[in-house]
């Protein structure tokens, strides 16, 4: 070892001595020679000593400060973990909302007829949530084919609901409770069932025989 102060005598004799700085730096240009870090573990390893050391240590404070110690703490996990899973199975798996610009017919285009008839199939099936969907989408298109809307990519079935009861007041609120029955499921992570998918069924079959009130508003024209 290579102290900070080394005697040395000069020709009468007299013990000298290194300043205590260059000591220093001599020392540490020895230690720092590759021959003495070849063992060293690699940043890798001494990185998760760290996160271990400190994973230990947050349990160690955490069963400390909990009634019971360890055993205490490991019980509060279970029981947050069960209501997590509870939570996860009464409100279903989070829906991804989609992210392309229309929200309400997520294919190419159809016609009201072709939605009807998707919904008939899956109706027929017992998938009540699809049934709902489809039967949504053939209301929408077909007020659109009925020039009661304008086609507008990005629409929701909100906003279609809305715009529609303009012309069709007496269907607003059972527009708008099917808007809701297409969010829930879409998007909600609900599951329908055919009384659901009935009155859907019942609105579209209704406003084919409704008659829109017209705004006379900007033409002045009767109703």
């Amino acid at each position: 070892m290579i102290t900070a102060r080394l005697p040395i005598r000069d020709a009468d004799d007299v013990p000298l001595d290194i300043p205590r700085v260059p000591a220093r730096e001599a020392a540490e240009r020895e230690l720092s020679k590759p021959m003495y870090h070849e063992n060293d573990p690699s940043l890798l390893e001494r990185g998760l000593d760290r996160f271990w050391e400190w994973v230990d240590d947050l349990f160690s404070s955490a069963s400390g400060a909990t009634p019971g110690g360890l055993l205490g703490l490991l019980a509060i996990v279970v029981v947050v973990l069960a209501l997590v899973a509870a939570l996860w199975w009464r409100l279903g798996t989070p829906q991804r909302t989609p992210s392309t610009g229309d929200s309400l017919f997520e294919d190419g285009p159809r016609t009201a007829g072709q939605h009807r008839a998707a919904a008939a199939r899956h109706a027929s099936a017992g998938r009540w949530n699809q049934a709902v969907q489809e039967r949504m989408r053939a209301i929408v298109r077909s007020l659109e084919e009925r020039t009661l809307l304008d086609p507008r990519p990005g629409r929701t079935a909100d906003e279609a609901a809305a715009e529609a009861g303009r012309s069709l007041p007496s269907h607003t609120d059972e527009l708008r409770a099917a808007a809701r029955s297409f969010d829930d499921v879409t998007y909600g992570g609900r599951t329908a069932d055919e009384p659901a998918y009935r009155r859907i069924e019942e609105l579209d079959v209704s406003l084919e025989r409704t008659k829109p009130v017209l705004d006379t508003a900007a033409t002045g024209a009767p109703a």
